[in-house]
């Protein structure tokens, strides 16, 4: 019997990440999936996960909270042990975030801190506290955004920290390669879902501006992401190494 594939997806109950949890698991893969207050959500999306025939667990996770990684990881490994019988896992996606429009003039220290500790502090050190959990061959997937390439007021902060795990990203490439895993960088552009407060679901005008600057004619769906995150986590793309993919359908060319 094969050893069962196992992803660990950060911010999996909604969004984005939830359908790159659905996508691992049609490509055969179990996952664990957190959510910092969504527990029905993220139960839910276990629901459908295992309707596909696969196995799933979904456990809490504060991102801004560094101190609580240890014990987050202490009960992966609990779950690990209890669904799965193993004490590792193989793939690690770090989606988990927040949005927040926030010009230069308006940041505050409270704000910038927050989403240091959310995107970058907490993505790194999660995956370095997670290196220790994962199998040879595994592979990593970082979430960036589209914002690290062309410019969106508002976005200086969100921005710099999603730069930051880029560059992370290739030195986390080049510090693992030995084990042979990868690690890669998935770079969405604007999205119609609910994050920053559904900015382009409730926005009409800003859709359409959105829609106007994209070559394919549309702003990106949920379901637009996901599979790019599978094949990365498929052997198909076991060469594909210290790369940002954007997946924005060519925005601002």
């Amino acid at each position: 019997m094969n050893t069962p594939k196992i992803a660990l997806v950060t911010g999996g109950s909604r969004g984005l990440g939830k359908n790159m949890a659905l996508a691992l698991a049609k490509q055969g893969i179990d996952v664990i999936l957190t959510y910092r207050t969504q527990k029905i959500e993220a139960e839910s999306v276990v629901a459908e996960i295992t309707a596909l025939g696969r196995k799933a667990l979904a456990l809490e996770l504060d991102m801004a909270d560094i101190s609580s990684l240890d014990g987050f990881l202490s009960r992966v490994k609990e779950g690990l042990q209890r669904l799965w019988a193993v004490g590792t896992f193989d793939f690690l996606v770090n989606n988990a975030g927040v949005g927040a429009t926030i010009p230069i003039a308006a940041a505050t220290e409270e704000s910038f801190d927050n989403l240091l500790n959310i995107h970058f502090k907490g993505v790194y050190f999660l995956t370095q506290k997670s290196l220790l959990m994962m199998n040879d061959g595994g592979r990593i997937i970082n979430i960036s955004t589209g914002t690290t390439r062309f410019c969106v007021p508002g976005y200086s902060i969100y921005a710099s920290m999603k730069s930051a795990v880029e560059t992370f990203t290739r030195y986390l490439a080049k510090e693992i390669g030995a084990r042979g895993m990868t690690a890669n960088i998935v770079a969405p552009g604007p999205i119609e879902t609910d994050f920053n407060g559904a900015a382009i679901r409730n926005n009409p005008q800003m859709k359409g501006y959105l829609t106007s600057q994209t070559a394919l004619g549309r702003v990106g769906e949920a379901d637009d992401i996901g599979g790019v995150v599978a094949f990365l986590c498929s052997d198909a793309a076991r060469w594909v190494n210290a790369q940002r993919i954007e997946a924005s359908g060519g925005i601002n060319l």
